[in-house]
């Protein structure tokens, strides 16, 4: 079944409580957490004090994508604010098994992202210790880009490995998600949607959702 993850980023910061809630009553599974620092990305967000603020507002799955140089010194405090899973990202670990093994250690569900030029090669050693992947289907740093077909190819190749594999990870995608694009990436075998603009910008939280389900589940849509 599609799990829908919006993305706080998108949402209005003057009522951040509401839009969470709005989309937990809307049926979202995760509450995707875009934490960014200025350096490995453009922009920056906000920190634990607001993963913090947010957490008992909500029972959905924290998923913190840490968008970060040098994640693993935020780990701890992520967690502590309530993050229910950490993402980070192969680009900024060099000592990638030591970091997922770090995450995982701390009880929490460990994932890793893969920017659009970075190859799924890289997870060779830790794919069968991860929760989940998250293809991006952008470069990171901004919301509102459009999505980059290619990453259809890498989801299809992702999904392929984990199937005859047996491996237990989700594939999660972020970029560029809506209702026109949710269909060709579950038919490729993603399983988690990350929609930001469409969800928090859309006027209408939960039927926002209830369309990206809709449109994910639709065969005819498919590419």
């Amino acid at each position: 079944m599609i799990k829908i993850a919006p993305s706080l980023l998108a949402a209005d910061f003057t009522r951040l409580g509401e839009d969470l809630q709005a989309a937990e009553q809307g049926g979202a599974e995760y509450l995707h957490l875009d934490i960014m620092d200025g350096h490995f990305v453009p922009n920056i967000s906000y920190g634990p004090h607001i993963v913090a603020a947010l957490r008992p507002l909500s029972r959905m799955v924290f998923d913190v994508h840490l968008m970060i140089e040098k994640p693993e010194r935020y780990i701890d405090p992520f967690i502590q604010a309530g993050a229910d899973l950490i993402t980070v990202h192969a680009e900024t670990c060099p000592h990638l098994h030591r970091t997922v093994q770090m995450i995982r250690e701390r009880g929490v569900q460990a994932a890793v992202a893969l920017n659009p030029s970075t190859p799924l090669v890289v997870l060779d050693h830790v794919l069968a210790d991860l929760d989940m992947v998250l293809i991006m289907s952008v470069n990171p740093g901004f919301g509102g880009q459009a999505f980059i077909p290619g990453s259809l190819d890498k989801i299809r190749a992702l999904r392929e490995t984990i199937d005859r594999k047996g491996y237990k990870a989700l594939i999660q995608v972020d970029g560029g998600i809506n209702d026109r694009t949710a269909a060709s990436v579950a038919g490729a075998g993603a399983q988690v949607l990350v929609a930001g603009s469409a969800v928090f910008g859309s006027g209408d939280i939960a039927g926002a959702i209830r369309d990206l389900r809709a449109a994910a589940a639709d065969s005819s849509a498919l590419d």
